[in-house]
């Protein structure tokens, strides 16, 4: 399984910033893209930055990338997508605070679970997470990235970046942990490919340290056998995510 991890934004995107220019999104989300990479790969996980540049690589690039490294791992990896939020355009503090995640309304059944799990254990961490209507964990909305991805695929708002409460959070190595801490534990923790017959789960990293992975003498053969025709074939008919 192998983790691709979005960070929004670049140095040249305007607006991107808290009211008193001391979070700069751009700056913020590679931050913690590096600690999530970091320490995935250090629990035995396959994960990588899809833009390591500064610059605003554009979403339709970000998506070529991502699909690229979905078909060269055999169409086992997920991408997350890590951003701030915002309730204004940048020029004064505002109210709305908290954590959320988002997925498309094309997303797979797979991209709902990744996002379920990822609120889940925002939630364990008394994280206020905001919800859309219906009781959902998770929000519905039109997200390029989500859209033209072929893998699973989330976006987290990471607290809002122009409430004053939630940047000294965020900058605050309290805040930075947690905001990793989400992502890490929030990525393995659930299902996330799966066949009408069988599935895959992938454990919480610090399994791996307690001696609780599961281990498949046969993993190989299990893997290439879950991405059968007619699952491909149910996939292309619910809008082409897997």
């Amino acid at each position: 399984m192998k983790i691709l991890i979005d960070n929004g934004h670049g140095i040249e995107t305007l607006g991107k910033r808290s009211p008193d220019g001391r979070l700069k999104e751009y700056a913020y989300t590679r931050e913690v893209a590096d600690r999530v990479v970091k320490t995935l790969t250090a629990a035995g996980i396959d994960a990588v930055r899809i833009v390591p540049e500064d610059a605003d690589v554009p979403l339709s690039e970000r998506c070529t990338r991502a699909n690229a490294l979905y078909t060269e791992s055999g169409k086992q990896a997920i991408l997350v997508s890590i951003h701030c939020n915002a309730a204004g355009n940048g020029s004064a503090w505002m109210s709305a605070h908290g954590w959320s995640v988002f997925v498309d309304p094309t997303a797979s059944q797979n991209s709902k679970r990744l996002a379920t799990a990822l609120a889940d254990v925002a939630e364990s961490k008394g994280v206020t997470v905001r919800k859309q209507a219906g009781g959902r964990n998770y929000w519905i909305q039109n997200l390029y990235i989500c859209k033209h991805t072929r893998c699973p695929a989330v976006l987290t708002e990471n607290f809002f970046q122009d409430n004053k409460e939630d940047v000294d959070f965020l900058l605050s190595e309290k805040g930075k942990q947690c905001v990793t801490d989400i992502t890490v534990e929030g990525i393995p923790s659930r299902r996330i490919c799966h066949s009408p017959v069988m599935s895959i789960r992938i454990f919480n990293p610090l399994n791996f340290f307690a001696g609780r992975i599961i281990l498949w003498t046969n993993g190989e053969k299990t893997v290439k056998s879950i991405w059968m025709p007619g699952y491909k074939r149910r996939i292309a008919a619910s809008g082409g995510h897997e």
